[in-house]
């Protein structure tokens, strides 16, 4: 029998696996897309993941792909006002690119990603777990882990409350786009006196940007959904750069605030970590660490279960441990997010603000 179910294939579940696979336990990881995607998303590593990256064997690739030290260039009303390093031992890096590492290293293990194995039903006894899909299939484990998202199937499937809030307005448009003829020395952000502007990252390893944008309204107040040319007339509103036309999307998505966390981590024999337990904003790039952080503690907890008795007390203390910090991360990223906010107001000041 598979000692250790994981559902959801993203830094988190593909961390957790690696930390299992590695400490010997039986583990198979389930997806419900049909493959690997391919946007940047998460964009960041901090020291501490990278830590746990490298004990799993991860960090090396990552490293020598990902970039130390960006500088962000700040504009105010299209015009260049100041430069600001980054300070700090992380690097910046795209999620997609850390998940084909995690996936690497895993496959190195003799696991792989099962993809189209989305899961529908859950049901647990004193020995184990047994999953559902919606193929008919069912799978039966040990131990479960909900690692599929801020939308995750298995917190609704264990009735686990998602306390907190979501705005109703959009906050941002994202993607991943080409910029032929813009500088990629820097992380471009343009700000206007009129409000809004335009981010535009450049990630490492491609020749795309991650933008980040203020969303557009139609005459009556509602979002307009991003598209390549939405992303142009923004660029063009706010960057006010003659000669740029941005090409080749790759990822479109529309971002809220989010500010929202599972009230427990545990029913029974069945685990949530990452964004399946906790979402908060964007500001200080911690989603995607502290996901990892959780899988490090989890891989960690359930190693120790599946070697010896007493295991219930030995899982009490995943959720006891990582609830806490969710809660800490919840209210450190609100925090930050309002710094951000009220900076860009200011001409000369970016999304630094948040990194404080």
């Amino acid at each position: 029998m598979t000692d250790v179910l994981i559902v959801g294939s993203g830094p988190t579940g593909l961390a957790l696996a690696c930390e299992l696979a590695l400490g010997g336990a039986a583990v198979r990881v389930l997806e419900a897309r049909s493959g690997p995607h391919r946007e940047s998303r998460g964009k960041g590593l901090t020291p501490d993941s990278l830590g746990v990256l490298a004990g799993l064997g991860a960090a090396e690739q990552l490293e020598a792909v990902g970039t130390r030290g960006v500088v962000l260039r700040k504009y105010f009303d299209g015009e260049h006002v100041t430069d600001t390093p980054t300070v700090g031992d992380g690097i910046l890096i795209g999620q997609w690119q850390v998940e084909e590492e995690l996936r690497r290293r895993l496959a190195g293990l003799g696991v792989r990603v099962e993809y189209a194995s989305a899961v529908t039903e859950i049901e647990q006894d004193g020995m184990g777990v047994t999953a559902a899909l919606a193929d008919g299939r069912s799978v039966r484990a040990g131990y479960a882990a909900g690692c599929d998202g801020g939308h995750s199937s298995v917190r609704r499937l264990l009735g686990i409350p998602f306390e907190g809030r979501t705005d109703e307005a959009e906050t941002m448009v994202l993607g991943d786009v080409r910029a032929p003829g813009l500088s990629r020395a820097y992380w471009h952000q343009w700000f206007t006196s009129e409000g809004g502007g335009i981010l535009l990252c450049p990630m490492p390893g491609t020749d795309t940007f991650q933008l980040q944008g203020s969303p557009e309204l139609t005459g009556s107040g509602e979002p307009l959904p991003p598209s390549l040319e939405g992303f142009q007339r923004l660029f063009d509103r706010h960057a006010r750069v003659p000669g740029i036309r941005l090409a080749d999307p790759t990822w479109l998505s529309a971002w809220r605030v989010n500010v929202r966390m599972a009230t427990r981590m545990r029913e029974g024999r069945v685990f949530l970590a990452g964004d399946a337990a906790h979402v908060h904003p964007i500001a200080g790039g911690l989603g995607m660490n502290t996901g990892i952080q959780d899988a490090a503690a989890l891989g960690r907890i359930l190693l120790r279960a599946l070697s010896g008795p007493a295991a219930d007390g030995v899982l009490d203390a995943y959720e006891a441990e990582r609830l806490p910090e969710a809660a800490r991360v919840l209210a450190d990223t609100t925090e930050r997010h309002e710094r951000v906010l009220a900076a860009v107001r200011e001409p000369g000041r970016g999304t630094e603000a948040g990194m404080d």
